[in-house]
């Protein structure tokens, strides 16, 4: 079945280069309205300007859609409100919220400065943070909402060079697995998006043939499935390079220790039971593996008493 977005709104940050601006077009083209959202500075987040969100909501007219741009400062909450304000009143609704924006201050974290570090954490955290406050209550008044979040491997496995960005886009899954939860009676569903591709963020890190075949445009496929109206929850989708696959956090079943054994001899004894993977599972909150532990107590108890 054809995914099409007709008749929705979407908001894409950082959509004037990349992937913002191969996920803006190909919403459009599918039917979306589209705030192009883009500061417009260097992939470092210095400087400002207006003209490639301009030039991104250009090519979306000239194909029969309808966009408008914004400058907003995602680290700027006021700035997003403004953004909100100006969809709403163009277009009075919200119903897809795309947390691309962000910035790159590479070093290692013994030559990296805490204004760089803060300054990553700013974009990438708090501004998925302000631009997901800005439409949150707009969703739930509509009980529609598609969010997604833009993680990375760097977060979930680490890279070299990268604390600030890879704390910043672990930060954002854990925001993603609460707001599902209470996101869930209104029809609210927030995934979210680990992209390799070749732009301005990664173009010093690849050869050029391999730039080019890390197109944001496979990316933009697999970002497409976690918007739309039969989209997944809390799925974390990983596309490069025409690769696709999900990635999750999983907990072993693990092992108990009664209060007259718990030390830290015994968790080392009972280290294999601990990290023994069969049975591991996807908790569904954290709420689950406080009741795990109960429930390994509680049959315990049960068994001193028979």
């Amino acid at each position: 079945m054809t995914i099409s977005f007709q008749g929705k709104v979407a908001i894409v940050t950082g959509a004037g280069n990349g992937l913002g601006r191969s996920h803006a077009l190909e919403l459009a083209k599918r039917g979306a309205k589209v705030v192009v959202n883009d500061l417009g500075g260097a992939r470092d987040g210095s400087g400002a300007s207006s003209e490639a969100s301009q030039e991104v909501v250009r090519l979306i007219e000239e194909h029969g859609g309808e966009a408008i741009s914004h400058g907003a400062n995602v680290a700027n909450f006021d700035e997003v409100q403004d953004m909100v304000n100006q969809t709403m009143e163009k277009w009075g609704r919200v119903d897809i919220l795309i947390n691309n924006a962000g910035i790159l201050r590479d070093k290692s974290f013994s030559k990296m400065t805490l204004d760089d570090f803060k300054l990553v954490m700013d974009v990438h955290v708090m501004g998925t943070v302000n631009c997901t406050k800005a439409v949150w209550e707009i969703m739930r008044e509509q009980n529609y909402g598609r969010i997604v979040m833009t993680t990375s491997s760097s977060g979930m496995y680490g890279n070299f060079g990268q604390s600030n960005y890879g704390a910043a886009k672990m930060a954002v899954l854990g925001l993603m697995n609460t707001l599902v939860l209470e996101g869930a009676k209104n029809n609210i569903l927030v995934n979210a998006l680990a992209p390799t591709a070749g732009t301005r963020m990664t173009e010093d890190l690849m050869p050029e043939e391999i730039v080019k075949a890390f197109a944001p445009e496979a990316v933009t496929a697999g970002m497409l499935t976690l918007c739309d109206e039969n989209a997944p929850n809390r799925f974390i989708l990983c596309a490069g390079a025409g690769g696709y696959s999900s990635a999750s956090i999983f907990e072993t079943q693990g092992c108990f220790l009664p209060q007259n054994s718990q030390s830290p001899e015994a968790v080392r004894e009972n280290w294999h039971e601990l990290t023994d993977q069969e049975n591991q599972a996807s908790l569904a909150s954290g709420a689950k593996q406080g009741e795990k532990f109960v429930m390994k107590a509680m049959a315990f108890m049960k068994s001193q008493q028979q």
